[in-house]
């Protein structure tokens, strides 16, 4: 008799002790299944969420923002000469009309500004030396454009004061550059923007400049692809930001496949840490793809988004697009989570006139239409081609 009551003593005893473990347990586990609904499902631009259960007290903030980038604004004289109003002042603006909404969309929108704009005090350029008016700048900025990217194989096209008339012009208008700076100060201090609580870094490179040579003296003039420098720069950037967005002008013209050489650059910039890979150069469009890190996250990368605007014709050239993805950053009691989705495209058309309008609006490019998009969402089927 002692014997049973000893028993059914002890398993009462292991009855209470693992009730109480389970409940403790409960409330101490943080909630991930509403963390996965807020990232997968939709929500406002910046949601807060507290949990006030017995013995757990957690915050989850889930922000939301919006990137854009468009390819190469390159400036030849028949795209600069009509836009010409007088006194030596020109307006771009009516190019950029039809697609400015969509610039405007984003919370942050990128351009490849691809032919310096040193100012008429110099002496316009077009092809093969570039040198562009001050108002190519206005005109973006006024269309929504946040960043532009310098380093390209045309920043040394006209020197160093094209470029010194360039950034003072940027900086006039209050508009970030990023890969071409006037000195070493001034390329040492890494770009953010801040939108909806989620910080970004951008950063750009180019493969060479025509075979003009970078002043030894100067490398600040302008960033030259070096892939320990790339590293040793997305891991500074990844300190000061949540995203990572590095712009490589790389490829070869008028390809619309990217090469083994891209794929490679492409796939150790994603591994040194960056979010978003923005390819351009080749003038045309060149498809997007997920790329799977070895830290187990995915990179987005567009290895060429063509000419946005441009005096190029013919053979794709005269067709580029409006990239957008959306970064979700939830934030649990300081625990960052950082991902991208919804990817999608607006592919645009510059017209004879060299007005840019969305090439699905364009009468009798309904066949290309739907080459381009099938050219684009190969490597991404869950790619769309509306905002």
């Amino acid at each position: 008799m002692r014997r049973l009551l000893f028993y059914f003593s002890l398993l009462t005893l292991i009855l209470v002790v693992s009730s109480y473990y389970f409940v403790q347990k409960k409330y101490m586990e943080p909630q991930f299944s509403s963390i996965q609904d807020k990232v997968t499902g939709s929500g406002e631009e910046i949601n807060t969420e507290t949990s006030e259960e017995p013995g757990n007290q957690s915050t989850v903030i889930t922000s939301t923002a919006t990137l854009s980038a468009v390819g190469d604004v390159l400036i030849h004289d028949r795209v600069y000469n009509p836009a010409h109003v007088g006194n030596g002042q020109y307006d771009f603006m009516p190019l950029l009309t039809p697609v400015q909404a969509y610039l405007g969309e984003a919370d942050i929108s990128i351009a490849n500004q691809e032919t310096m704009i040193g100012g008429v005090g110099i002496g316009l350029s077009s092809y093969p030396s570039f040198n562009s008016p001050h108002e190519v700048g206005d005109a973006l900025k006024e269309s929504g454009v946040d960043v532009v990217t310098l380093a390209n194989n045309h920043t040394l096209d006209r020197g160093e004061e094209a470029i010194r008339n360039a950034i003072d012009h940027w900086n006039k208008i209050s508009m970030p550059y990023i890969g071409s700076y006037v000195s070493s100060k001034d390329r040492m201090k890494i770009r953010t923007l801040e939108r909806n609580g989620i910080i970004f870094s951008f950063l750009a490179y180019t493969y060479g400049t025509n075979g003009i040579s970078v002043p030894k003296n100067k490398p600040y003039l302008v960033n030259l692809i070096d892939e320990e420098k790339i590293e040793q720069e997305i891991l500074e950037a990844k300190e000061l930001s949540d995203v990572v967005v590095v712009s490589l002008h790389f490829g070869k013209e008028y390809q619309r496949l990217p090469n083994v050489e891209q794929k490679k650059l492409a796939r150790q910039t994603a591994n040194a840490g960056a979010d978003i890979i923005i390819g351009h150069h080749p003038h045309v469009l060149q498809p997007m793809e997920w790329i799977e890190r070895a830290d187990g996250k995915c990179s987005f990368v567009a290895y060429s988004l063509g000419n946005f605007l441009s005096g190029q014709k013919g053979d794709y050239k005269d067709i580029g697009g409006i990239m957008q993805i959306k970064v979700v950053k939830v934030d649990i009691n300081g625990e960052k989570v950082v991902k991208l989705k919804d990817p999608s495209f607006i592919p645009t058309f510059v017209g004879e006139d060299y007005v840019v309008s969305p090439l699905k609006q364009v009468a009798g490019k309904e066949a290309v239409y739907k080459k381009i998009i099938n050219h684009m969402k190969q490597w991404m089927p869950d790619l769309k081609f509306s905002f």
